[in-house]
């Protein structure tokens, strides 16, 4: 555990100001000039910060502090009780884009509850699983086929646009489920790998 400091407590003072605006500022200038001081205090924010721009610019600033040390924390946060820090840990795994930090993403991750959390973890999954294990993880994420609405959807489909050619043994198969929802994800999904730049449509 790294001692908070002075610095660190001003930091977290001003993380809780009422403007986003100012709280923006506050992740801009820790990322600026990095302090190990901070960890704690930033990813405590990560798991209760309303504000999307704000998120990303805390996440930006703890990929400006000693690796290892953020890698260890994110891991552990990656396991909280709180959907938005282990949605926001795995983002910060993404940006982080340590190969070995793919067995972070458990099975659970990929089909949490949470539609946020899983979203991040399909992404991050993506993004990190090895060569060799991208067809295991192709079968786990089909078994997300046809969850949620529009937006959730889309985001699984570009996972497996990550995952290219791998997924459409998965997809393939699901194009026959009875469950016509998950049916027409896998298909929307195979045109998407034939065509990244088409449009997402359920068809």
């Amino acid at each position: 555990m790294v001692r908070m400091t002075d610095s660190a407590r001003a930091l977290e003072a001003a993380l809780a100001a009422d403007d986003s605006s100012a709280r923006l500022q506050a992740a801009l200038t820790a990322g600026t000039h990095p302090d190990a001081s901070y960890l704690e205090v930033l990813l405590g924010r990560c798991a209760v910060e309303p504000d999307f721009y704000v998120r990303d610019m805390l996440t930006w600033a703890l990929t400006r502090l000693p690796r290892d040390l953020v890698l260890q924390r994110v891991t552990e946060e990656a396991a909280s009780a709180t959907p938005q820090a282990r949605s926001q840990a795995l983002h910060t795994l993404s940006k982080l884009a340590e190969p070995n930090s793919y067995e972070a993403i458990a099975s659970g991750h990929l089909h949490d509850a949470d539609d946020e959390v899983a979203r991040a973890a399909w992404r991050t999954a993506a993004g990190l699983v090895p060569y060799d294990e991208r067809g295991v993880l192709a079968r786990e994420l089909a078994l997300e086929l046809g969850r949620g609405d529009l937006t959730v959807m889309r985001s699984l489909s570009r996972a497996f646009v990550e995952l290219g050619e791998a997924g459409e043994p998965a997809l393939h198969a699901a194009t026959i489920a009875e469950n016509e929802v998950v049916a027409r994800h896998a298909r929307a999904t195979l045109r998407l790998l034939e065509d990244p730049e088409a449009t997402f449509v359920l068809e």
